[in-house]
This record gives C-alpha cells, sequence and structure tokens, in this order.
C-alpha cells in the first residue's frame, strides 16, 4: 500500500511540478516591473484598444471585442501589484496602483467620449452583460489570473496571457463605465466598475498566491506586525470584493430554477381542449415569485384554476403566486385578447411551401431578456413576446412576425418606442417585430 501512494505521489509530483521549467526569478521580477508603467507607446496602446472595444460593444460584436481585449496592456499593472505584495516591494504595489488608477482613468475617460459622441446609441446585450457581475466572474479572473501569472514564469512564453486578457475581459466593463457615464445610467456604471475591480482584484490575488507558491525571495519587513497588518488588508479586500458576487450568483441561479420549473408546471398542466395559454410571464421576486398566464379560448372555472394552483408545490413553486388572465371582460384584457386573436391564422392550403416556411419560425426560441428589459426600461410593467403567423385576409399571403406586447406605467414617446423595436429586433434576431402597447 505504501509503494502505491508512493508511486502516486510521485506521478503528481511529476506531473504537476512548477519549478522544473521555471524561468529566473530575478528575470520574471523585472519583466513584470517592466510593464507596470503606463506611458508613450502603451499608453496609447490602451487608448485604440478602448476605442475597439467601444466600437465593438456599440456594434454588439463579440470578435471587435476579443481583438481590443489582446491588445490591451492592462494586465500589466494588475500583475504587478500581486508580485509586489507577494514580495514585500511596498514600492512597486504603490507604483502598480497608482498606473492602474492612471490607466483606468484614462480608460474610462476615452470610452466615455466615444460613446458621447457617437451616433449608435442603442444598447447591446454585450454591454448590458457587463453590468451585473457574479461569482462566476470571481472564479474566471482567479483561474485566469493562476493561469497568466504561470505563463510569465515560464522559460518559454506561450499564448497564456492574450487568452488570459480575454477571459477575464478588463476591457469591456471600463467601455461600459463609460457608456453609463455618457449616458447618465449609474446603474450600467457601477456595474461594470465593479466587474472590473473583481477581475482586478482576483487576478492580483492570483499573482500573489503563484508568486509565494514558487517562494520568490521577499524583502525583510523591519516590523512584522506591519507585514501582518498588510496580509489582513489583503483579506479583507478579498471578502469585500467577494461577498456581493456570491449573492448576485445566488439570484440568478435560483432565477433559472424558477423559471425552469414554471416552464414544466406549464408544459405539463396546462393542457385543455379548447383553452390555449397566449403568453406567459415569469416574475422572480425576493418576497414571492407570480406565473401570468393569458389563456385563449374557454375560460377555466375557478375549480380548475384551485386545482392548478394546488399543483404548484409538485414543481417546488410552493410560494409562487398564479394569476389566471382569461375572457374580454376584464378591462386590462379586452385589447390585448383581441390583438392575439386578428394576428393568429392557422396555416391555410393555397401556399404550402410559404406556409410551412413561416409556421417553422415558429419554432424559434425567444430568450429571457426581463432582466435587460428592466435595466433599459425600469418603467415597464410587463411584457410579452410570441412569434405569431399574420395573414392578410384580401391576399392569399401570411408570414411570421414577432409581436411584443408592453405596458409602461407612464407614457413613453414614439422616440423611445422606435428605439425599443430596433433594439429587440436585433436582440432577439428576428426579421421583424412589432411593438404593441396593452392598456
Amino acid at each position: 500500500m505504501k509503494e502505491v501512494l508512493r508511486t502516486i505521489a510521485n506521478f503528481i509530483s511529476y506531473r504537476f511540478n512548477l519549478h522544473e521549467d521555471n524561468a529566473d526569478e530575478q528575470d520574471t521580477v523585472e519583466a513584470l516591473r517592466k510593464n507596470v508603467e503606463f506611458k508613450g507607446a502603451n499608453l496609447w496602446t490602451l487608448i485604440f484598444a478602448i476605442f475597439i472595444a467601444s466600437i465593438g460593444l456599440n456594434v454588439n460584436s463579440t470578435a471587435v471585442i476579443i481583438g481590443a481585449m489582446l491588445i490591451s496592456p492592462l494586465m500589466g499593472p494588475i500583475m504587478g501589484v500581486g508580485l509586489g505584495i507577494g514580495i514585500n516591494d511596498f514600492e512597486l504595489v504603490k507604483k502598480a496602483l497608482r498606473n492602474l488608477f492612471i490607466a483606468t482613468l484614462i480608460s474610462v475617460t476615452a470610452s466615455m467620449l466615444y460613446f458621447w459622441i457617437s451616433p449608435l446609441s442603442d444598447v447591446s446585450s454585450e454591454l448590458l452583460a457587463r453590468t451585473s457581475p457574479t461569482i462566476w466572474d470571481v472564479f474566471i479572473a482567479g483561474f485566469g489570473g493562476l493561469a497568466g501569472m504561470v505563463a510569465a514564469t515560464r522559460k518559454e512564453k506561450s499564448n497564456a496571457i492574450p487568452g488570459v486578457a480575454i477571459a477575464t475581459a478588463l476591457m469591456p466593463p471600463l467601455c461600459t463605465a463609460g457608456f453609463g457615464i455618457a449616458t447618465g445610467n449609474l446603474y450600467f456604471f457601477f456595474g461594470a466598475m465593479y466587474l472590473y475591480f473583481i477581475n482586478s482584484v482576483f487576478i492580483c490575488v492570483a499573482t500573489y498566491l503563484i508568486v509565494r507558491y514558487l517562494k520568490f525571495h521577499k524583502k525583510e519587513f523591519e516590523d512584522e506586525r506591519q507585514e501582518r497588518k498588510v496580509k489582513r488588508y489583503i483579506l479583507l479586500t478579498v471578502l469585500i470584493t467577494a461577498t456581493p458576487s456570491v449573492y448576485l450568483a445566488y439570484r440568478i441561479v435560483d432565477k433559472s430554477i424558477f423559471q425552469n420549473n414554471a416552464n414544466t408546471f406549464i408544459e405539463k398542466e396546462m393542457h385543455y381542449r379548447n383553452t390555449q395559454v397566449m403568453s406567459k410571464n415569469f416574475k422572480y421576486n425576493s418576497k414571492g415569485n407570480e406565473i401570468d398566464l393569458l389563456l385563449f379560448g374557454n375560460g377555466l372555472s375557478e375549480s380548475q384554476i384551485d386545482s392548478l394552483r394546488s399543483k404548484l408545490p409538485k414543481y417546488k413553486l410552493g410560494n409562487t403566486k398564479l394569476v389566471i388572465r382569461q375572457g374580454i371582460d376584464a378591462k386590462n384584457e379586452l385589447d390585448y385578447s383581441q390583438i392575439k386573436a386578428s394576428i393568429l391564422e392557422a396555416v391555410y392550403k393555397n401556399d404550402p411551401e410559404r406556409n410551412e416556411t413561416a409556421t417553422s419560425k415558429l419554432d424559434i426560441p425567444i430568450p429571457d431578456i426581463s432582466g435587460e428589459l428592466k435595466s433599459l426600461y425600469p418603467q415597464l410593467s410587463w411584457y410579452s413576446i410570441n412569434h405569431v403567423v399574420s395573414k392578410r385576409l384580401d391576399a392569399n399571403f401570411q408570414d411570421t412576425i414577432t409581436v411584443a406586447l408592453v405596458s409602461f406605467k407612464s407614457k413613453v414617446s414614439d422616440i423611445e418606442v422606435g428605439r425599443m423595436q430596433k433594439w429587440l429586433k436585433n436582440r432577439i434576431k428576428s426579421d421583424s417585430v412589432k411593438v404593441v402597447f396593452a392598456e
């Protein structure tokens, strides 16, 4: 048994040894020190990268954003902070922090100027993705920082550092923060800056861990109490940074579970011969969730609705409120039902090829964009989006369009409606989108 354990230990030591191909410690430290400074070519490269990333976010191009992240030199001062803490070189820490602050300030300013003069003011999904950081971003930054520092300490440099720059995504949050300032949206600004702060802190922590694992020589503290104080500050910063992201991640996972359970409930329980679910709206809230259904056809009786509600716990929806909207007696539903009834048509036999194309579009899934709409339109009360078949009664012609039924708490301008329609068309990837107001 001892021999087996020894064999396993030797295998692990051989395969996971980081000391074997390790570059000279002094060379590694000097290389990282050089990348800390932001002036001249480094500074211009950063500004150009920021403009490229801003354009990529503006036009919703992932490829352009990736290109900008490859150009960006932002990793230098962040890894410099981690190195300085790891070797007790607090002059290096101060220099790296000073340069990181300057780089951050210039990046946000350049991005703000771009979005301020840009004729494109629509919010893309790439921008929205940088406003709600979670624990997953902590993991990405941590593992990315570890990979980057391991690559930086090798004799033969690999393509890991450019990969880390892409994975940890330092540039897009700064551009999103600039967009938030340019448009006066503080939610965007603070969300993006928090994501940037997460990435920076955990790349620093990862760099510190690798430096200590490789046992780089440390500068000796004259006062050991000062060293312990610094370590406590590091731990406190890590905890303060990570805690909000854990809560946000929990909310995302919990919301996803709720929506999956709600969909399962509708698929398995809402089977009535002459009644169809025209739209469904899931409202996730810490005080209690809600499933809002609009039915078309014969109305359900109170006993049937009570029976449906009694089955909610079976799908782990015990604290969920089920709201059934049906009939045309309720004032709020009159226009809603009429609009739906007027645009829904069965597939007609006169033009089977066109009919087949139109109905096939009905199977295209609609993504959950409730979070994005909430950020873009805080005054939005509820919405429903469906692919429907529209047919002209005076001609043998039909097609599939996407209808978005929306209800706002207050009146919105025609310009805002046009902007929403354009954004929905791009976000849902639909050829035609019609925004209809519900009373």
